[in-house]
């Protein structure tokens, strides 16, 4: 495949993607208010049943409160109350009934054939005891209930909201009720119409995935051979990098050399020729000098094998071959005390053997760059470092006590902070991850590299 085709594939994809998880949380969002909506048209519908129905029980108990409150219990005035009470009818399907609070039917306008019988055993469609609910209800003061009964108008059993008082004085349950069939009529026509809005939003996404698909697609099309060329920018900045970092290191090298080893060679050098002149020499006094002259260039001779054996460590630390990343991070650390007088504690947790050569090395080097920046910059008078290993890779944590700094800002600058970046560009290239906190109370750096780098 090639890089624009990949160029246009990895830009086209996430946005299907992200477009599809925008459809979705839409739809269910849209799916979930329109059920809020449902139950707030249905409760406001319910409420205002439930009003109404409870301004007509208010309104029968008014039309026969004079009976009722006159403290005669004859069958004519009970008589004349059932007939005010069957006058009263509102709508088609809007009656009042009466029941003693044994089940009997002592008055229904619409079903007159249920006067006299007992229905305290009947049973809706549902299988709940109708007339016990409505018996119960009115007995604990009144109030509402829901159950089905069968339409007059259509002769068809549907849901129904009753609302019972007990009469105590006449021992009578009256009340009505509200058919709900056109409150399901009227909640289907609310889903109907949600559904349709889901169905046209869901289609307009579709379009506008469409038509951003198509643009993301020419716009991979169009693209020419600048992209190139910011790669092969790119590569060239690399590689500069890569120089200067060998650069780098042999100047550091040479310094080294230099410095050092060169120096006490050209003393070991004269040493050598001011002993060999004084054995020449017949006097006793001048052969004993000689031999403190070569015990001293022995001595430093012992000094050129040590620094030899420190840069030799420090371009490739034989004991990480050897014996792993813990012991050459342990030695490290050892050799930063002996130097530097600053005290190093090392600990390891874990199995930390399964790290790949390079890993390895990636983390011995962050953690060499660590101490060189701690030795330079902090005045730290404690060290930490933690080796820790976990069931999917290595930790490396490197803390100290000393001055700390802003490490954003160091990161950023262009000159300062190079160690941190190589750091980071080493712990990037692996794939790990790289975490710097630092503070007035010191500085924590972290670094983490999995099995599989």
């Amino acid at each position: 495949m090639k890089l624009r085709q990949k160029v246009i594939f990895l830009a086209i994809t996430p946005l299907i993607f992200a477009l599809c998880a925008i459809a979705l949380a839409v739809q269910h969002q849209s799916a979930l208010l329109a059920q809020q909506q449902r139950d707030t048209i249905q409760q406001a519908y319910l409420s205002s049943k439930e009003a109404e129905l409870k301004h007509y029980v208010a309104l029968a108990t008014h039309s026969i409160s004079h009976l009722y409150n006159s403290g005669r219990n004859d069958e004519a005035t009970r008589n004349e109350a059932k007939r005010i009470l069957e006058s009263l009818s509102y709508g088609d399907d809007g009656y009042f009934f009466l029941y003693d609070m044994q089940g009997n039917t002592l008055m229904h306008p619409r079903q007159p054939d249920l006067v006299g019988k007992n229905l305290f055993e009947m049973r809706d469609a549902l299988g709940r005891p109708t007339i016990q609910n409505l018996l119960q209800r009115a007995r604990k003061g009144g109030g509402l209930e829901r159950y089905m009964w069968v339409k007059p108008s259509t002769q068809k059993a549907v849901a129904k909201l009753g609302y019972v008082i007990a009469m105590p004085n006449w021992g009578w349950m009256m009340g009505t009720g509200i058919y709900l069939d056109d409150v399901d009529r009227a909640l289907a026509q609310i889903d109907t119409q949600q559904s349709g809005n889901i169905h046209n939003t869901m289609l307009w996404i579709a379009l506008i995935a469409i038509a951003a698909a198509l643009v993301v697609a020419g716009a991979g099309l169009a693209l020419n051979v600048s992209e190139h060329r910011v790669a092969d920018a790119k590569l060239k900045v690399l590689a500069q990098r890569v120089v200067e970092s060998q650069e780098e290191e042999r100047a550091r090298l040479s310094r080294d050399l230099h410095d050092g080893i060169s120096q006490w060679l050209v003393s070991i050098k004269l040493q050598i020729e001011a002993g060999m002149i004084r054995l020449a020499s017949p006097k006793p006094e001048q052969r004993q000098a000689a031999t403190a002259v070569f015990e001293h260039a022995a001595d430093q001779l012992s000094n050129v094998m040590g620094e030899v054996r420190r840069i030799s460590h420090n371009l490739r630390p034989a004991i990480l071959d050897d014996l792993g990343l813990a012991a050459a991070l342990h030695h490290l650390g050892q050799e930063y005390t002996l130097s530097s007088g600053t005290p190093v504690h090392f600990d390891t947790t874990g199995a930390v053997d399964a790290l790949s050569d390079v890993a390895n090395t990636v983390l011995f080097r962050v953690a060499q760059e660590a101490l060189t920046n701690i030795e330079r910059h902090a005045g730290a008078h404690h060290i930490g470092i933690r080796l820790t290993g976990t069931a999917a890779g290595v930790s490396l944590r490197i803390s100290d006590d000393g001055n700390g700094f802003d490490a954003e800002s160091i990161a950023l600058h262009p000159k300062h902070g190079i160690g941190l970046r190589n750091m980071m560009e080493r712990m990037d290239a692996i794939g790990g991850r790289f975490e710097i906190v630092s503070s007035t109370d010191g500085t924590v750096l972290t670094a983490y590299a999995a099995y599989n780098s």
